[in-house]
C-alpha cells in the first residue's frame, strides 16, 4: 500500500521529479474531460520512466471495462482508480489489480457511502477507498477540502479497507490533515501545481516532507 500519491502526472519529467521528491505512487488520468488527461502513448512513456518502486495508478471515470482492462494490461498499471458512477457489479468485470475506489463525501450521503463500500466489497475486496469532497456535477478533483474532524469521527463508513485522504490538500495543511484523520495514505493533484497538470517541484517536495513527518508521528505513537 502506498502512502503518498501525486495524481495528474502528464509528463516524463514530472514523473521523475515526483519520484525523486519522495512520492511512492503517481496517478495517470485517462478521463478525457480533465485538464490532467493523458493519452496512452504519453502514459506509456511515463510508466517506462518512473522507478519500479513507484506505484502506477490509472484513473478512470465511467470507462468501459474493456478499455480499463486494455490499458491496465498494456501499460502494466499497478492500481485502478475509479472516480465515476461505477456500480459495485462493475468491479467483477475488471482485471486483477487492486482497486482504489474514489467516493465523494457530503454531510448528507454518509450512510449511502457506507452501503456502497460494503456492496463493492461483497463483489470484490477493494484495495482502498479514496475520500474526496462532493460537488454536484463533478467527479472530484476540485481541490476542495472536506471536513477532517467529521471524517475522523465517521471512519466507519470506509472501515472495510484502507483510507486514502484527498480533497484540498496542500504542503501547508497535509500534516494537520493526517494528524486529524489518520488515513492510510494521502492523494494530491492541484495542491502541488503551478497550473492544472503542471507539478511544482518545490511544492511536491514540501508536500512529501510534511506527509512523511505526519505519518512518522502516527507510527511512533503506536
Amino acid at each position: 500500500m502506498f502512502k503518498i500519491k501525486i495524481c495528474g502526472i502528464k509528463s516524463v519529467k514530472d514523473a521523475q521529479l515526483v519520484a525523486l521528491a519522495g512520492a511512492d505512487a503517481i496517478g495517470l488520468n485517462f478521463y478525457d474531460k480533465s485538464p490532467r488527461y493523458v493519452d496512452q502513448e504519453t502514459a506509456a512513456k511515463i510508466v517506462a520512466a518512473a522507478p519500479a518502486r513507484v506505484a502506477k495508478v490509472g484513473l478512470f471515470v465511467n470507462a468501459a471495462p474493456d478499455k480499463v482492462n486494455k490499458l491496465a494490461e498494456e501499460l502494466r498499471l499497478d492500481w485502478l482508480q475509479l472516480h465515476g458512477d461505477e456500480s459495485p457489479d462493475y468491479l467483477a468485470e475488471l482485471v486483477d489489480r487492486p482497486v482504489l475506489r474514489a467516493i465523494r463525501l457530503s454531510a448528507e450521503n454518509q450512510a449511502e457511502v457506507a452501503d456502497y463500500v460494503r456492496a463493492c466489497c461483497d463483489v470484490r475486496q477493494l484495495g482502498a477507498v479514496l475520500v474526496d469532497k462532493f460537488r454536484d456535477g463533478t467527479f472530484g478533483g476540485t481541490g476542495e477540502q472536506i471536513k477532517w474532524a467529521e471524517l475522523a469521527e465517521n471512519k466507519w463508513m470506509t472501515s472495510e479497507c484502507p483510507l486514502v485522504l484527498a480533497g484540498g490538500l496542500t504542503p501547508f495543511n497535509v500534516e494537520e490533515a493526517i494528524g486529524v484523520v489518520r488515513p492510510d495514505a494521502v492523494d494530491v493533484a492541484s495542491g502541488v501545481e503551478s497550473h492544472p497538470g503542471a507539478k511544482d517541484l518545490l511544492m511536491v517536495r514540501a508536500f512529501t516532507t510534511a506527509a512523511k513527518k505526519a505519518f512518522a508521528k502516527i507510527d511512533n505513537a503506536g
